[in-house]
């Protein structure tokens, strides 16, 4: 096993190494799997701030970038980790402890699979400087509107309902692919910057008939934080209409319309009185752009020339319900039950 090389790829963006990268490093350093190479990509480098990946993991290789594209970093990295015989990759957010064994149970988890899959680790939440016993995620939903949906999040496993349940999407925290999948697949998509990446790079795979699933031996804890900046909301909202403009047949299209309609219209409402208004309006007139329409087309076309499962193989895991980090909001609350009903209905007739 050990003869596997494995690419970690972590991801600095301005102050994130001060602030997370000595937790990271340890555990990796920690790590009783032996044959990995890290591989730093400085996120909108300076300087100062490749100075200080340098002095403080002289053992990871530092890349630098210009912007701030999460996925065209990770792009970056993968790129570099390939080019040095890397056989899988391992994505892995900065704010994270990994324990002793995870890479060493993401090999061991990923060799045991018969065909090739993304594998996420059990996440779990490092609050107040403690790695806690309370879930992050274990697996994402996907909403059939588009949004991502953690599993379990601030629950202990044992309160939970479901174990080993089908998700959708690994989280883009602690994923782990091989090198000839994530080539297969043609890594990140650019065009989606930062959010909603984990979402794609799944859902590609998902279009290839490979498994996503969790890697149940395999601990992380993430210093999750949730807070959101206007900047993140852009994205987040333009992703996520994004993802289902790319990835829907156009009969599916045509029949979650009506429920896309309705949840527009109250997620307009809702910015109006939450202060990101503008940031919505600006999500929306994106699709309005000649440039962008003709770059989305381009962008689908290549999605279902990958595609070589049928509509229903690709939406079976998709879910109506809407809960954002176990803290329903009124529009949650009033809209959830309906779009969960909606969805099955539409279900049968895809």
């Amino acid at each position: 096993m050990e003869k596997d090389k494995v690419g970690v790829i972590l991801v600095n963006y301005k102050d994130y190494a001060r602030r997370f990268l000595k937790d990271c490093r340890d555990s990796l350093l920690s790590q009783t799997y032996n044959n990995f190479q890290v591989y730093i990509i400085d996120n909108a480098s300076s300087d100062e701030s490749y100075s200080y990946l340098k002095n403080n993991y002289p053992e990871a290789k530092i890349l630098k970038r210009e912007d701030g594209s999460y996925s065209a970093a990770n792009n970056l990295g993968a790129r570099e980790a390939i080019s040095d015989a890397c056989k899988y990759l391992f994505i892995c957010n900065m704010d994270t402890v990994l324990d002793k064994d995870c890479i060493l149970e993401l090999v061991k988890k990923s060799q045991e699979k018969e065909d090739e899959a993304i594998l996420q680790a059990k996440i779990y939440l490092h609050e107040n400087g403690k790695k806690t016993n309370k879930l992050n995620t274990l697996g994402n939903d996907f909403n059939f509107l588009g949004f991502g949906l953690v599993r379990g999040y601030g629950k202990r496993e044992e309160e939970l309902y479901f174990k080993q349940r089908e998700f959708t999407y690994a989280s883009g925290c602690a994923l782990i692919l091989t090198s000839a999948l994530f080539e297969k697949i043609g890594g990140y998509n650019e065009l989606f910057y930062m959010y909603h990446d984990d979402i794609e790079l799944s859902l590609k795979a998902r279009l290839l008939g490979h498994d996503i699933a969790l890697a149940n031996k395999a601990i992380i804890y993430h210093k999750y934080e949730m807070s959101r900046s206007l900047n993140m909301l852009y994205f987040m909202e333009r992703n996520r209409l994004l993802t289902i403009l790319l990835f829907y047949k156009v009969r599916t299209l045509v029949l979650i319309l009506p429920a896309l309609l309705i949840l527009e219209l109250g997620l307009i409402i809702y910015s109006i009185f939450n202060n990101w208004f503008k940031v919505k309006l600006k999500a929306l007139a994106y699709f309005l752009s000649f440039k962008n329409i003709a770059t989305i087309r381009r962008e689908r076309r290549k999605m279902q020339a990958l595609r070589l499962v049928s509509e229903k193989e690709l939406t079976s895991s998709f879910v109506g319900y809407l809960k954002f980090d176990n803290k329903p909001s009124f529009l949650t609350k009033a809209i959830s039950p309906l779009l969960n009903i909606y969805w099955q209905l539409i279900k049968k007739i895809i």
